[in-house]
């Protein structure tokens, strides 16, 4: 058995005077929100022996405040591929992952991450599914079991374990009508 997570990257700062969407950085929100990310991830015993991750400096600071708050590094394969990319790409990387990996995190940006749920996610009328097709806010997380390797993963073949927003974790992180 496989296990995908998927984090999107925490709330970025769109005020930020940038000449490119990859340089926009995190706002102090989201700098906040993954950092309470990784401190779940900790305390919930996650582990990862793969992890991929956008090069996007939004990506790659909540990465960074998540390795603080979880207390270990996360040492990401930076794959250009997954900055912005759709389900159809991050399933491509998703089917090409090493095969002695067990525990994988992916941590790229929407929509993407949320179709790339749908896609895998069998449609069992759950609330966690139900859940993602809501929304797949910033800094959220969803994990996945998949059965067989990688290279078999397919529509409605995974099963939703966990979605896990900022917001539930600290009732500060959740919309602020920005």
């Amino acid at each position: 058995m496989k296990t995908l997570t998927l984090l999107r990257h925490a709330k970025s700062g769109w005020d930020d005077a940038v000449p490119r969407d990859f340089d926009r950085p995190l706002n102090p929100k989201g700098r906040r929100a993954a950092l309470t990310m990784g401190r779940h991830l900790r305390d919930a015993d996650y582990a990862f022996d793969h992890v991929v991750a956008s090069p996007a400096v939004r990506v790659a600071e909540t990465v960074a405040a998540v390795e603080d708050g979880y207390g270990r590094p996360l040492s990401p394969v930076w794959e250009r591929s997954v900055y912005l990319a759709s389900a159809a790409t991050l399933l491509d990387l998703v089917r090409a992952l090493p095969a002695e990996a067990e525990r994988v995190l992916l941590v790229g940006h929407n929509p993407g991450l949320e179709e790339l749920v749908m896609m895998l996610a069998a449609d069992d009328g759950t609330a966690l599914r139900d859940a993602v097709e809501t929304k797949y806010p910033t800094g959220t997380l969803a994990e996945m079991t998949l059965p067989g390797s990688w290279a078999e993963a397919g529509e409605g073949r995974a099963t939703l374990t966990r979605f896990v927003r900022p917001r539930d974790l600290d009732a500060a992180l959740g919309p602020d009508g920005d």
